[in-house]
Formats: C-alpha cells, sequence, structure tokens
C-alpha cells in the first residue's frame, strides 16, 4: 500500500484515488514521458523526459549541463496517460479518463558504474524492450556526459479516472443531447529508416513487431 501524507492524501475527487503500490506500477508501466518538477535559480521549471523504474526508484536521465538535474532540493515528477475525453450534456461536466501518478522525492544522482548502467537499461527498456541488447552500448566518454536522477517511490500519491459524465440522472439529461466517451486508442506506425542507413538493414523483430501495437498498457 501507498502510505499516505499531507500532499499526497486524495482531497478532491477521492472516488478517483488509489492507495495500492500495484496501481502505481501500473501508471509507470503505461507511461512514456514523465514530467520533472523542479525550482531552478528560485523560478519554477517542469521538464519532460522518458524515464525507467523498478520497485523503489524512478530514473530521469539527461546531459551532465542540465540546470534541471542539478538541483539537490526535492522535486515533483509526474506521470500521465490519457484514455479518452468524457463528453457530457453540458460543458461544465466534460473532462477526461486518465491515469496519473506524483511522486515527490530528493532526487539523487547515480554514481556508481553498476547502478548507472542498471538505471540506463531501465530506461532504455521501458521505452523500447529489447533495444539495450541490441544498440551499441554506452561508451566511458558518454557516460561522463550522462546524468542520471534517481528518485524514491516512496511518497506518490495515484489517481484513475474511468468513468461515464456525471450528468445522466440530472436536468440535462431531458435536453436529448448526446453524451459519452470518445476513448483514445494510439498505436506504433510503422518503422520509419534513417536516410542515412545503407539498403539491406531492416528493423529487428522488437521494433518491427511493434507496428499497430498500443502504445500504452
Amino acid at each position: 500500500m501507498l502510505s499516505p501524507t499531507p500532499r499526497t492524501r486524495h482531497r478532491r475527487m477521492k472516488d478517483n484515488g488509489r492507495a495500492d503500490r500495484a496501481d502505481l506500477t501500473a501508471v509507470l508501466a503505461a507511461g512514456l514521458v514523465a514530467h520533472l518538477g523542479v525550482l531552478v535559480d528560485g523560478h519554477p521549471m517542469v521538464v519532460p523526459t522518458v524515464y525507467g523504474f523498478d520497485e523503489q526508484r524512478i530514473f530521469l536521465h539527461g546531459s551532465v549541463a542540465s540546470r534541471s538535474l542539478t538541483v539537490k532540493n526535492e522535486v515533483c515528477v509526474t506521470v500521465t496517460v490519457l484514455d479518452g475525453l468524457i463528453l457530457a450534456r453540458s460543458v461544465f461536466e466534460h473532462g477526461i479518463n486518465y491515469r496519473s501518478a506524483m511522486i515527490y522525492g530528493v532526487p539523487v544522482p547515480v554514481t556508481d558504474p553498476d547502478d548507472l548502467l542498471y538505471g540506463l537499461r531501465l530506461l532504455t527498456e521501458h521505452v523500447a524492450p529489447g533495444q539495450w541488447d541490441y544498440a551499441r552500448p554506452p561508451s566511458t566518454k558518454e557516460l561522463a556526459a550522462t546524468t542520471l536522477l534517481a528518485v524514491p517511490l516512496d511518497e506518490a500519491s495515484v489517481k484513475i479516472s474511468d468513468g461515464p459524465p456525471d450528468d445522466g440522472d440530472g436536468p440535462d439529461a431531458a435536453l436529448g443531447l448526446w453524451a459519452g466517451r470518445l476513448p483514445v486508442a494510439a498505436t506504433w506506425g510503422t518503422p520509419v529508416a534513417d536516410p542515412l542507413l545503407p539498403a539491406g538493414i531492416e528493423p529487428p523483430p522488437h521494433i518491427s513487431n511493434r507496428t499497430g501495437r498500443p502504445i500504452t498498457g
């Protein structure tokens, strides 16, 4: 179970809140992009980035020159998966169906060589399973130019919305307007080769087999 704190306790739309750690894992598994919220020189900055995770940590990476990755104070990492639109009879009742997670913590730079490779492998395999073993591993020089942060998954809030409009039994039901949900069904497309790729090199199965499959789980 997720341990509630004053920041993660669900106050609005409590029915959408989830307290099971498995729900946090499911949201992280379904998402691809995290937004890292930090204060840089006293000003807020929200940076989109890919990520990887295990049971204890979420890993975020970037260049050593990135100011957002040099913070030593607490950050907020969010992951949101859009599942569809809620289209009601009144504009006020419109909304979206989604799965989201907010994670609070102090980021820890990953400096141990083995842990650095472990985190980078998780990140790569999360967005493109099979790619870490297929592509060339990072060189010592490339690792030196890379920053990897680990944020503990100790304090997190999870919300999931998957219901219909809320005005089906209210006065607006008499308007005779259509209402319901418009699901989002994003899928991977056909791989597009690098223009400089020599002829005869086909995409590996772990890439080509993703064509037509859902982007999120």
